[in-house]
């Protein structure tokens, strides 16, 4: 049996289609790969990020103190504790009754000179003889 031309020329042309496919197919797996995921989405990341920089460092260099604003008020909210205890602390050393303590003169040594101006030298320890216990005969 002889084939017509139409229906060889449908033959070639499920051929032709089914190769089609296998190399879509194949092209796929390559592509669905998790390798290939993770690398088209880390390039992906590395770009976004890089645009990122670079509007950050132009909107910087159009406002510089608005941009200082906003990092002197980042600051602050994240170091919002230490702040408002020295805050209560300054305020307390300010409404205090009490005398200031004066750190300076209780860490100043007391002055003591000799003729010679040197500090007197310290006496040694006193020492104390031990006797060794006696021996006791008994009878």
């Amino acid at each position: 049996m002889t084939d017509t031309p139409k229906v060889s020329a449908a033959r070639i042309k499920v051929a032709r289609t089914r190769a089609s496919l296998i190399d879509t197919a194949r092209e796929l797996q390559v592509r669905l790969q998790p390798k290939t995921l993770a690398n088209e989405a880390w390039e992906k990341a590395k770009d976004k990020g890089a645009d990122l920089a670079e509007d950050a460092v132009d909107a910087v260099k159009k406002r510089p103190v608005a941009a200082g604003g906003v990092v002197a008020a980042l600051t602050m909210f994240l170091a919002r504790e230490p702040i408002k205890d020295a805050v209560s602390n300054l305020y307390d050393a300010m409404t205090s009754k009490k005398e200031p303590k004066r750190k300076a003169a209780a860490l100043k040594p007391k002055a003591t000179s000799t003729k010679s101006g040197k500090a007197p030298a310290r006496r040694p320890a006193r020492t104390t003889a031990r006797t060794a216990p006696k021996k006791v005969e008994k009878a």
